[in-house]
């Protein structure tokens, strides 16, 4: 049972980044998945989650306003998609999956999640 993102790479300021999250060994049906960002010298920061339901999606402010989540049943992923990139969201994203998990402020604290994956490095420079 594992997760495993892809999609990361260099990429240049105001560009697009769609990240995916692909689940093998269990069903993402009854799992919320949350994205988080790591630069080396500071604190992993909760980026986005979306709800075990699919309904419900919560982003940290600084991807308010350019990100969308969502899940991709037939591949058994969640993508992660940000425009307007800059700088500061270079960093190594991972996702991270909770049982029946919700969409609210509390999901950005990466307590309680059951799987981690490994993380896709996102460069964003001139």
């Amino acid at each position: 049972m594992q997760v495993v993102e892809s999609g990361g790479g260099s990429m240049q300021p105001g560009g697009s980044l769609r990240l995916s999250c692909v689940a093998s060994g269990f069903t993402l049906d009854y799992y919320a998945i949350s994205w988080f960002r790591q630069v080396p010298g500071k604190p992993r920061e909760g980026v986005s989650c979306l709800s075990s339901s699919g309904n419900a999606v919560y982003f940290a402010d600084s991807a308010k306003g350019r990100a969308t989540m969502s899940k991709d049943h037939a591949k058994n992923a969640v993508i992660l998609q940000m425009n307007s990139l800059n700088t500061e969201d270079t960093g190594i994203y991972y996702c991270a999956t909770q049982y029946r998990g919700s969409a609210t402020e509390s999901c950005l604290d990466g307590k309680g999640y059951d799987f981690w994956g490994q993380g896709t490095q996102v460069t964003v420079s001139r």
